[in-house]
């Protein structure tokens, strides 16, 4: 049973909110798009909602409102404004010193701005993993494959560096080799992180023992920035010659899962929602 009446869904780009939409649909539960400029993907315009700014507060607040929604989402990529030139509406003008300050934190600390201000208007704000179900990443092996003995020392590797540079707020994967570290996620995403681990030197000719690791930040809010992988992840993974991928459980979501396990168990990699006693193998 929904905690809300009506869920408002904030939009960005990628799959997330068309599940999210789908699920709504299935359920005959009553939902209202807003859709962010310039991030919301363009299949989502034939749906109820409508087009906003990401420095529209006050619009996104009237019209939440006027399509009586007492619940709001936060779903999918919104890419970082270029603040010099951004369109804002009154409320947006108020909030702006407080996103610009918060900018200089990290694009967590946006959000969290964001959700306190919904939050402000009485709004229930709800993560995507509450709004959708069976997304959230399971523990242990998802397919055929299973991580070694060394792929687990690489989590755990992994899983603490992410913790380390979380007061920074840079990302929230990394990709560990046999205790090497390939690459830790900034600003260009997992994709493209991942792309620069396939350009590397002698990548071709790993034998598959690197990890990729996602995790949430220490501190991060849940409820609108959890760690994604889908079938592009394990794509890619596969083209930089790692053996495998895993998530926390319960604090990641996975798209499209029967897709990603199947393109895995193909590639020989492992999928693996890993937890605190995973990290702390001997």
């Amino acid at each position: 049973m929904a905690r809300w009446r009506k869920l408002g869904l904030i939009a960005g780009g990628g799959s997330l909110p068309a599940r999210i939409v789908a699920e709504r649909e299935a359920l005959g539960e009553p939902y209202h798009l807003i859709r962010i400029a310039g991030s919301a993907d363009d299949h989502l315009t034939s749906k109820p909602g409508d087009d906003c700014g990401l420095g529209e507060a006050g619009k996104i607040l009237r019209l939440l409102r006027e399509a009586d929604c007492d619940a709001a989402c936060f779903a999918g990529v919104v890419r970082r404004p270029d603040f010099a030139s951004l369109k804002v509406d009154w409320r947006g003008a108020a909030l702006l010193p407080k996103i610009v300050a918060a900018a200089g934190r990290g694009d967590g600390a946006i959000l969290q701005v964001l959700v306190e201000t919904l939050e402000a208007e009485n709004f229930l704000v709800v993560g995507a993993d509450e709004a959708v179900s069976g997304l959230t990443a399971p523990q242990g092996v998802f397919g055929a494959h299973a991580p070694s003995a060394d792929d687990f020392a690489d989590i755990a590797k992994a899983a603490a560096l992410i913790n380390a540079i979380g007061p920074f707020d840079v990302g929230q994967a990394a990709v560990v080799d046999v205790g090497h570290v390939l690459a830790i996620e900034a600003a260009e995403g997992t994709d493209l992180m991942l792309a620069r681990c396939a350009g590397l030197p002698g990548a071709s000719d790993r034998k598959g023992n690197g990890v990729l690791v996602k995790r949430p930040k220490p501190g991060q809010e849940l409820r609108v920035d959890l760690p994604v992988i889908g079938p592009e992840t394990v794509r890619r993974a596969h083209a930089a010659g790692l053996r495998g991928v895993a998530v926390e459980a319960g604090l990641a979501l996975v798209m499209n899962r029967d897709e990603a396990v199947a393109l895995a168990d193909d590639a020989g990699l492992f999928l693996y929602g890993f937890s605190e006693a995973d990290l702390n193998r001997k």
